[in-house]
């Protein structure tokens, strides 16, 4: 649901499970226009865990350098994402880096 969502704006580069820094990311989202990029990843927070899924996929994000691609491509604003999801609920972990 959140790809179909980040899709319905037609000027921005969205692309799933792509191969970005030592791993792949789930979503990778680029606004060449603005210079602005996103990494989103996201977790099951098991019993309701958010913080600890939150933490993982931060540091998922931080460790698999996936923010390295955004750069390469010339986004100077890189919004990190770390989302977690337990049944109807969810939370987010969100870091910025300006380059």
């Amino acid at each position: 649901m959140l790809l179909g969502l980040l899709r319905a704006e037609g000027s921005w580069n969205v692309r799933s499970n792509v191969e970005s820094g030592i791993g792949y990311t789930d979503i990778c989202l680029e606004i060449p226009a603005a210079g602005v990029g996103c990494v989103i990843e996201v977790k099951y927070a098991e019993n309701g865990k958010f913080d600890q899924a939150c933490a993982r996929a931060v540091e998922q994000i931080e460790k698999g350098v996936y923010a390295d691609a955004l750069r390469r491509d010339g986004m100077r604003t890189i919004h990190k994402y770390g989302i977690a999801c337990y049944k109807k609920t969810c939370r987010i972990a969100y870091c910025l880096e300006t380059v």
